[in-house]
């Protein structure tokens, strides 16, 4: 069995794991990265070519970490020279959603984010092929994150930097013997850290569970998500994303290649999905398509009504929707749940790396043990990315 030392173990080779890689290494800090799977898998939560950004939450925390997070993606795409965001602008819409609420709240913020409120014939006449009753909230500063690409270009900055990558390596055992040493044990390899970052996914509450750590996280829900990528039936319209809340909770983006050679949409149920574990097969529910084609007939009569390309995802969900983010010795657990932690990626790499490193306390909102996270986690999500 070899050994190393590192000043951060980091398990977990997904966005989360892969930016905290990124943001230690550029800092000078020596970095370990193991991941179970060959990089870029698609068995969790950071594949496919295109996920949404938008700066629009009715919560003043998370609006203010996506403006943060928008220039960390900045930082990212000009360290790198690669494009990962493309701008579409997005809109949010339907009798549950509240657009109206939203756009007054957004005007109390001190950090200002462009809106404006359409009403539903001013929608339909910008974005022809879409269909909306009652008011719309447009929002310029949104669009399309290509997760793919994205985790790749994390992996190669931190591999530049001098992190040390190591795929198809699962985490065995984790020894904590103070709270600034640690060694982690995979297969051949055990190494020697000041702290260990879990940034395994939804393999998390198992692991730990299995772990002897004597972490406990809050409740958590892992569920399959189904996406459906939908052809343009005129292909050089051009559409915001979409966040929808009305029967169902629904959200649209540009497919990007996972649609196939032809321009297609992106169109999933945010709030439906079958608890499973993480890795397991499993089939296509018809089900869910049925309700996605039927929702784009009636909403979306510019996509063609028949999919050409179906995915799944995994969901992390906490009762409360919020991420997890805390430190417990020398072990830092890095879960950013509920299906809107994407956006966040850059933003999260850096303050995981600061927790990591002893530099910063974990943030109140996102603690382990805060007041109220005990509760178990709802069978459908409010907060929409």
């Amino acid at each position: 069995m070899s050994a190393k030392d590192a000043d951060v173990v980091v398990v977990g080779a997904g966005l989360t794991g892969a930016s905290t890689a990124w943001a230690l290494s550029r800092d000078g800090v020596s970095v370990v990265l193991l991941e179970a799977h060959p990089f870029g898998h698609t068995l969790g939560s950071s594949h496919g070519s295109s996920r949404i950004f938008r700066r629009i939450y009715r919560d003043p925390v998370y609006l203010r970490m996506t403006g943060q997070a928008q220039q960390r993606w900045a930082q990212l795409e000009s360290e790198s020279g690669t494009s990962l965001l493309r701008w579409t602008g997005g809109v949010d819409h339907g009798r549950h959603r509240d657009p109206e609420g939203i756009a007054e709240f957004l005007a109390q913020q001190p950090e200002k984010v462009d809106h404006e409120l359409l009403d539903a014939q001013e929608a339909e006449g910008r974005w022809p092929g879409m269909r909306f009753r009652g008011p719309v909230l447009f929002h310029p500063d949104a669009g399309t994150v290509d997760a793919d690409l994205a985790v790749a270009t994390f992996l190669a900055q931190a591999g530049g930097h001098g992190a040390h990558l190591a795929a198809e390596t699962p985490v065995e055992r984790i020894d904590v013997r103070g709270d600034s040493d640690v060694v982690v044990h995979a297969g051949a390899e055990s190494v020697r850290a000041r702290s260990v970052v879990l940034a395994n996914g939804p393999w998390m509450p198992s692991f730990l569970a299995g772990s002897g750590l004597g972490i406990d996280l809050p409740p958590v829900r892992v569920t399959r998500q189904q996406v459906f990528h939908f052809p343009r039936v005129e292909p050089d319209t051009t559409w915001p994303v979409v966040v929808h809340k009305d029967a169902m909770q629904v959200f649209a983006l540009p497919s990007g290649s996972d649609g196939g050679i032809r321009p297609a949409v992106k169109v999933a149920q945010h709030d439906a999905g079958p608890i499973v574990d993480p890795g397991s097969t499993g089939a296509l529910d018809p089900a869910a398509g049925d309700r996605i084609r039927g929702y784009v007939r009636e909403w979306m009569p510019g996509l063609e009504d028949v999919p050409v390309a179906a995915a799944t995802c995994l969901y992390t969900t906490t009762a409360d929707e919020d991420f997890v983010l805390d430190r417990r010795g020398p072990v830092v657990v890095a879960s950013p749940c509920s299906g809107h932690g994407a956006k966040f990626a850059p933003l999260l790499g850096h303050l995981i790396g600061e927790l990591a490193r002893g530099r910063r306390q974990p943030p109140p909102r996102f603690a382990i043990d805060r007041p109220g996270r005990r509760a178990a986690p709802s069978t459908s999500s409010s907060t929409l990315a």
